[in-house]
């Protein structure tokens, strides 16, 4: 069989049976007063150089006798402790359960925690996890299981105890935890025979299991005292007791627990020296160390060097090895090196020792490398880089393998997508999602919306929300609110840039997929017309909003107010106008503005008078924008004079011209044939430090040209650049 198997100690309190040891023949020999016999009880024992066998162990108690048999390669090793330091526990005898190779095994089968020495589980004694006095000792039990050939599967239980001078009863067992904490001390081999002079001789086990309980606690000294102590002993007892591989294991445990590694070497030179034969854990132990030190090169070596030895890796060589293979950040070699095992599995090379359930292992370490490859990809995708090449790579790799992620881990690498050059791999995790499996997170999908809306895939995210209500799962109010975020991300571009088409059929599309627009939507549709001067579309879109059930605001009147006023329909602005302030909508600056410039449009100034003294009323001041809008109104009706006679009293309320003032007079002026007053305009913003647009130069020039006035060009100065040449320039 394989060596014996390691686990991992899951408290600080071990137990062991108080042993005497008692050199014996191969024949069972019947303590004279014992009535109950417990069967096959052994452990190791190295003899110089090599184990030879197992010895027969006697107990100092008269009432247990323990047998064994030398020569024995396939002996099979079964017991365990109780301890009652909380609570009465009964620690069960049986051979180890097979070790995990799942996402929650990582540590516990890389590191190989074990009990070296003999094949058992101990119990979980309290929650503290450190060594510590025990202030009482209660009754301690040992459960034996029956290894006999012809009588496999009897158990019995019995009191481990013995007779003293005096007939008293004496405790047979020893506190493993309260022997490691006696030992924290030592360290020097004198320190320890100072600790254990009345102890007794006691089995090889309980001290690989106290120096494994003194690597925990990161005692190395005092682990590496007893271990010196022992082999002290060796000369003493004439190799009787001797270090053996399982104490050269429990060692090497130590040392990675205390992650004292450089320390490896030295025990590995002395089992050289001792010409102690490394077993299989050994190797694992090694291989452990060096994954922790960070070099998973060195780790792998290992694996290859125990196939050299011509031993055969556990499960737990393979799955340290493909941790090897995570912390290098290496899946696609992860990937390989499964293959590589399952066509190993498959033409069964490997897989043959009935020890190890090697089917359900082989589903694990299956298991598993998907979990690397999975890990190695989410980190690719938290890289500040664009890795995203590499992600589908290795979904095709692992695709070609035969062994793609499941559901969960293809949702987990879609929540590791966050960033725009994230949407193609979010795409393709999300189809593959929704074509191999019935159901998607609903969270998932909005996630992937949320996504393409901040990389601007405004269509994409359209096309997941249309997935939920056609496949599902049906779209709940985070959906909604994040599609229509979208929509109107899309609508603010359309009013921005008066792409009213396009806006009409953004309305429409939500209309479509069951998305109501509120006023926000409806009102950017409006702008968007009102910016095209599209009079007819913006009253149609009007009309709708009021028909589906939507109030229009102040700003939805404003919008309209203006589209009629672009189309010159002043008496539908008024009635307009008339209607809002019926139903109670204050207007806004906005729709003050706009109304007055209907007005003036109209020439009925006193209306205008009248627009003016209730914005002040209403606590709005007028602006440059209000005025603009009246001279604006003005000149678009050949009203100059009027136009020139409203600039005069914006100077005169304090509110200074901007340039689109000056444009508008100069425009007005020319057409007006009146070039020189034009020409004096433009001097006069350019005296106030106005850029004006190339197009005000060219009005004063040319109808200075048609008219026969009199400018001098060098005061007027260069032309001002166009605005295309300007941004052509900034671009180079």
């Amino acid at each position: 069989m394989q060596a014996l198997g390691s686990w991992p100690l899951k408290g600080d309190l071990w137990t062991a049976p108080e042993l005497g040891l008692e050199r014996s023949s191969c024949l069972r020999k019947n303590a004279r007063r014992r009535r109950k016999t417990i069967k096959g009880l052994g452990y190791p024992v190295c003899h110089g150089t090599t184990t030879t066998g197992f010895s027969l162990l006697a107990s100092n108690s008269r009432d247990i006798g323990y047998g064994g048999c030398h020569g024995r390669s396939n002996f099979d090793l079964r017991c365990g402790f109780l301890s009652g330091l909380s609570k009465l526990k009964l620690a069960r005898f049986c051979k180890p359960k097979k070790i995990s190779l799942g996402s929650s095994v990582a540590s516990a089968w890389a590191l190989e925690q074990q009990a070296i020495g003999s094949e058992f589980r101990i119990e979980e004694f309290d929650s503290e996890g450190t060594l510590k006095e025990k202030s009482e000792s209660k009754l301690h039990l040992v459960r034996i299981e029956n290894v006999d050939d012809n009588n496999v599967g009897k158990k019995k239980v019995t009191d481990v105890g013995s007779k003293g001078e005096n007939g008293e009863e004496k405790s047979g067992k020893v506190d493993v935890r309260e022997l490691a904490w006696s030992l924290r001390f030592a360290k020097t081999a004198d320190d320890v025979d100072e600790v254990l002079k009345d102890k007794g001789e006691l089995p090889l086990q309980v001290y690989s299991t106290v120096i494994r309980g003194l690597g925990r606690e990161k005692l190395l000294d005092s682990a590496f005292a007893l271990f010196w102590w022992l082999k002290r002993k060796r000369e003493e007892t004439n190799g009787f007791i001797s270090p053996n591989v399982f104490i050269y294991n429990s060692l090497l445990g130590a040392v990675k627990q205390s992650e004292q590694f450089g320390e490896m070497e030295k025990v590995l030179n002395d089992m050289a020296l001792e010409g102690v034969v490394p077993n299989i854990v050994t190797y694992n132990t090694i291989m452990a160390i060096y994954l922790e030190k960070g070099q998973g090169v060195k780790a792998l070596n290992i694996l290859k060097e125990i196939q050299k030895k011509g031993l055969t890796p556990s499960p737990v060589s393979y799955s340290t090895a493909m941790l090897a293979y995570r912390r290098m950040e290496d899946a696609n070699g992860a990937l390989k090196f499964f293959v590589e095992i399952r066509e190993k599995y498959n033409k069964r090379e490997i897989g043959k020792d009935d020890d190890e359930d090697w089917k359900n292992e082989f589903v694990k370490l299956e298991n598993f490398t998907i979990r690397v490859c999975y890990q190695v990809m989410r980190h690719w995708l938290a890289n500040e880089s664009n890795l995203s090449t590499r992600v589908f790579k290795l979904l095709t790799a692992m695709d070609i393998a035969g062994i793609p992620p499941g559901r969960s881990e293809y949702e987990r690498l879609l929540w590791a997508c966050t960033r725009e050059e994230h949407c193609p791999v979010a795409k393709e995790l999300y189809y593959r999602i929704r074509e191999r499996y019935l159901d998607i997170s609903l969270s998932v999908c909005n996630h992937v919306i949320w996504l393409m809306g901040k990389a601007k895939k405004w269509w994409a995210a359209l096309e997941i929300y249309e997935d939920l209500l056609d496949k599902g799962p049906k779209p709940n109010n985070m959906s909604y609110e994040l599609i229509v975020s979208h929509f109107n991300v899309l609508l603010s571009a359309a009013k921005k840039r008066g792409i009213w088409r396009w806006g009409i059929r953004l309305l429409n599309k939500m209309e479509e997929k069951g998305l109501k627009p509120g006023s926000k939507e409806w009102n950017a549709v409006l702008i968007a017309c009102s910016k095209a001067s599209e009079t007819s579309a913006a009253v149609k879109i009007f009309k709708r909003m009021v028909e589906q059930g939507q109030k229009p605001t102040s700003l939805s009147y404003g919008a309209l107010l203006s589209a009629l006023e672009k189309g010159k329909l002043y008496d539908e602005a008024r009635r307009v106008w008339e209607h809002m302030l019926k139903v109670g909508i204050e207007p806004n600056l906005y729709a003050y503005t706009i109304m007055a410039s209907v007005f003036a449009g109209q020439g009925k100034f006193n209306l205008v008078e009248t627009v003016l003294h209730e914005m002040v009323s209403s606590g709005i001041e007028p602006t440059v924008v209000t005025y603009n809008a009246i001279i604006s109104g003005c000149a678009r009706n050949g009203m100059t004079s009027a136009a020139f006679e409203w600039f005069h009293r914006m100077k005169g309320q304090k509110i200074p011209p901007n340039n689109v003032t000056y444009e508008m007079l100069i425009e007005a002026l020319a057409k007006d044939c009146k070039p020189r007053l034009a020409y004096e305009l433009y001097l006069r913003a350019q005296n106030e430090d106005l850029e004006l647009s190339p197009k005000a130069y060219d009005i004063v020039v040319e109808s200075s040209q048609v008219h026969g006035a009199t400018i001098d060009l060098r005061v007027l100065g260069p032309r001002p650049p166009d605005r295309k040449d300007e941004v052509h320039k900034l671009e180079n």
